[in-house]
């Protein structure tokens, strides 16, 4: 049998065979980079079972295309599964660049983080890289989430599929609607195991799965700890202007918030509930909720204006 024959055989029908079964299973847009690395991994396939050839007969004509084969299944799946990686390669060798292309991370998106809107803000900035991944079972919870018959689990369901409809739309940022063929029964196991599967870091608002990816080694991306991180810094000794609109947790306390959402505890700011205080900054601490500042009133209160 023509041993050149067999290995055209089997590159094609393992290159149809891997990117029919993505395309199925996953829905890739980047068939291209599946292709390029199943061609690469059935010629690595292929190069080592050329030395089998000057085996004595009968192995000369059978070992080499038993071994062409395997090898051929074997590299063309381990490349297909890391084509993004492998082009991501050659994209820092020809371009002699020492980061990766753009493209080249996949983020797996939750549920929380799409109702909570800013990820499409942050697409639109421009600094948000790669592909986002929304699993299948996200999408489901999505839909679930707005036929809900309580109003405000019914809006906050809609929102999260206008946000991911303007995501869809929006040229910055790549969006991929994935299966997820896992056997873990929890959204969050499962979205944990997608991450780890591909690589992929998750993106989340939520504390129990923030802290679960952090547990099994998988990297997040949490909006909440990066609108922590753009706040302006609040030093010791600055004064603030602290509406007063409730107590605090704590005796004596009162409890104010700053344009972008920081809680103020006022100290002694009890009596202080519907006024403006001018006070001064004594410490700031910052929690996985958020950053807490703590002032102390200074000079005279002022109340309120009220609206007419």
């Amino acid at each position: 049998m023509n041993y050149q024959l067999i290995i055209v055989i089997a590159l094609l029908i393992v290159a149809t065979l891997v990117v029919t079964a993505r395309i199925v299973r996953h829905r890739t847009k980047s068939l291209l980079t599946t292709f390029v690395g199943v061609l690469v991994g059935l010629v690595v396939g292929a190069l080592l079972s050329l030395p089998l050839a000057s085996l004595p007969s009968p192995y000369s004509e059978v070992m080499p295309i038993t071994v062409t084969l395997i090898a051929a299944i074997m590299f063309g799946t381990l490349f297909a599964a890391r084509g993004t990686l492998f082009v991501s390669f050659l994209y820092q060798a020809v371009t002699g660049r020492g980061a990766a292309a753009p493209d080249a991370r996949e983020i797996v998106v939750d549920t929380s983080a799409i109702i909570d809107g800013r990820i499409a803000e942050i697409a639109k900035t421009g600094f948000l890289f790669g592909t986002l991944l929304i699993p299948r079972v996200v999408l489901e919870e999505l839909q679930n989430i707005a036929d809900s018959s309580e109003p405000l689990r019914r809006g906050k369901g809609r929102r999260g599929l206008e946000v991911l409809a303007s995501l869809e739309k929006s040229s910055g940022v790549a969006v991929e609607i994935i299966e997820t063929p896992t056997r873990a029964k929890a959204v969050d196991a499962k979205l944990v195991q997608i991450a780890k599967q591909r690589g992929a870091a998750i993106m989340t608002t939520d504390y129990n799965l923030n802290r679960v990816a952090e547990i099994e080694r998988v990297s997040v991306l949490n909006v909440n700890e990066l609108a922590n991180g753009l706040r302006p810094p609040v030093l010791p000794g600055e004064e603030l202007i602290v509406n007063v609109v409730d107590k605090g947790r704590e005796k004596s306390q009162g409890v104010g918030y700053l344009p972008d959402g920081t809680m103020i505890v006022v100290e002694r700011g009890d009596k202080l509930v519907g006024q403006e205080v001018t006070t001064t900054v004594s410490r700031s601490l910052q929690t996985v909720a958020g950053k807490m500042v703590f002032v102390t009133p200074k000079g005279r209160s002022k109340p309120k204006a009220q609206s007419k």
